[in-house]
């Protein structure tokens, strides 16, 4: 007799569990930084996308010290002033996996909202411990907790503990406190780094993160302007596949097919739907859900594959992202980095494969950014910090093949260059979301952007480097002139009066200062001038004459 196979169902929580690190938990090290991350994108995406200026507190505190057998134990506690989460939605939201807020189409920090329940799983996985939500909404009288675990086999929420208090403030938000395994020690570079950028990117947040070593990092708010909120949208019919047509098409209240296109589909108005569904053979008072009955199989295909290739609909609307801006990304880089120069640029919307998305991009120069042989690349996904595998990133392959020196930078070269990405749906290489696929619209749009900065750079370098050169003249002939004019002054008196030239000195000197001032024009940079007379007089006021 032949061995059997045995079957059964795994539930999508024993899935993760048991590949943890396909959602960026593949050790203790990258474990503590995925969590901390995760949590802090959730507080982010309760806050600025409603409007609300973040307030964002992390502690990281070690509970058990590492031994030679097992790793340290760490609690780490993550606290927003969000819209704070139903307390009839609290365990679901934390306790079930694939159950989120973010399963529209809207440009989110977060995919699926996996993250925050990878994190809870590996906790549970590694300490045994329930994870600890306190939250809030802002028209709640009461404070609700819930201590919770996630039953792997069923993917349900086990309710250890719950209850309620009494709201004595105006609270609101949510608290999440998180017990897990973790390396503080190789962890730190990448944690700190990934609140720099987080700060960065955010200078409209205040940020406070509590390590394991009594080190406080504050992030103050230096600016209390806000992106625009993103929106929902509909779906665009490039980016639609058959399996989500059936579902729009198993959902919708539209009586006729005509109606399901103008209803249920961005950028489509009823002349291009008729137009469209002339081309295809189709009857346009047909019932949409007929399409899915038996035998319908052929119609359904001639829809889903015209929707994905027809060329008379108009592109994805722009209006549902949400990017940073211009003055935001230039704050930013000036706080982190005080450079010498900064220039950002927010490209116009375009998409790929129906996805609306902008490019956002930044270039910093000079001033306190060391020297290196490469730029440093900063890489943002719906304004996430990517860290890790970034040679395998897009950007990293736009900023590699960049020739440098044709924009007037020589290696070592003082630079940082931001790149910034908001969509609906943002390629990422895998679920990590750690890199961006070389998805070639992308490609072209990271490149012209960076590209139109670098110009700018270029021309700003030149003036400076022709301003060195003037200043260089400038100084040359301005330190001779308190000299020339008591020659002059000595000159044009008879010998008897040698003594009391003094002032006949300052009035010589003030109109060769004038004279030396007329004859150099500095070139205008970044739309400022430098005063040709003060850089004279500074230099005069340094020259002593020997008696």
């Amino acid at each position: 007799m032949k061995a059997q196979e045995k079957y059964r169902e795994m539930s999508i929580a024993e899935f993760f569990a048991k590949n943890k690190e396909l959602a960026g938990f593949s050790n203790t090290t990258r474990a503590l930084y995925q969590t901390i991350r995760e949590l802090v994108e959730n507080s982010l995406d309760a806050t600025d996308t409603h409007s609300i200026l973040p307030e964002i507190r992390i502690s990281l505190r070690e509970l058990e010290a590492a031994t030679d057998d097992k790793p340290a134990k760490y609690e780490v506690s993550v606290e927003d002033n969000g819209i704070g989460v139903p307390p009839n939605e609290i365990a679901n939201a934390f306790g079930k996996v694939l159950y989120s807020s973010k399963y529209v189409i809207r440009q989110t920090r977060g995919m699926y909202g996996l993250g925050i329940k990878a994190a809870i799983l590996y906790s549970q996985m590694t300490t045994g411990q329930p994870v600890f939500i306190i939250s809030s909404m802002d028209s709640s009288e009461n404070i609700y907790y819930r201590k919770l675990l996630i039953d792997i086999k069923k993917n349900e929420p086990v309710i250890i503990e719950e209850g309620q208090l009494i709201k004595k403030n105006n609270w609101h938000g949510t608290k999440v406190y998180l017990t897990l395994e973790g390396d503080w020690t190789r962890a730190k570079p990448k944690i700190i780094e990934y609140i720099k950028r987080i700060a960065l990117i955010s200078p409209y947040a205040e940020i406070i993160f509590e390590t394991p070593d009594n080190e406080i990092f504050y992030f103050p708010r230096v600016t209390k302007k806000i992106p625009k909120p993103p929106s929902e949208a509909k779906p665009h019919p490039h980016g639609i596949d058959i399996e989500q047509l059936k579902a729009m098409i198993s959902f919708t209240k539209t009586k006729t097919l005509l109606e399901f296109m103008t209803e249920e589909f961005q950028t489509i108005g009823e002349i291009t739907a008729r137009k469209f569904l002339e081309s295809m053979g189709l009857d346009p008072n047909m019932n949409p859900k007929s399409l899915i009955e038996k035998g319908n199989s052929k119609l359904l295909q001639t829809l889903s594959t015209g929707l994905r290739t027809y060329k008379g609909f108009r592109p994805p609307r722009s209006e549902y992202l949400s990017p940073i801006g211009e003055e935001l990304i230039e704050v930013g880089l000036k706080r982190l980095f005080n450079p010498e120069w900064v220039k950002a640029i927010t490209r116009q919307a375009k998409a790929y494969e129906g996805h609306p998305f902008i490019v956002e991009a930044g270039i910093a120069y000079g001033g306190n950014i060391p020297p290196s042989e490469e730029p440093v690349l900063l890489r943002y996904a719906n304004k996430i910090p990517l860290l890790y595998e970034e040679r395998e990133d897009v950007s990293y392959k736009v900023v590699s093949s960049i020739n440098w020196k044709i924009y007037n930078i020589e290696e070592p070269m003082p630079l940082v260059v931001l790149v910034h990405v908001a969509s609906t749906k943002i390629p990422y290489k895998g679920v990590g979301k750690e890199s961006l696929s070389e998805v070639s619209e992308l490609e072209s749009e990271i490149r012209n952007a960076i590209q139109e900065i670098a110009r700018s750079l270029r021309l700003y370098i030149s003036k400076r480097n022709s301003e060195h050169i003037l200043r260089e003249k400038i100084v040359t002939i301005s330190k001779y002139i308190p000299e020339i004019a008591r020659s002059l002054s000595v000159l044009s008196i008879p010998p008897e009066k040698w003594g009391n030239n003094k002032n006949n000195d300052k009035d010589l000197v003030e109109r060769l200062i004038k004279i030396v001032s007329r004859s150099i024009e500095f070139p205008k940079i970044d739309g400022k001038e430098e005063d040709p007379e003060k850089v004279v007089r500074s230099v005069i006021a340094n020259v002593k004459l020997e008696q």
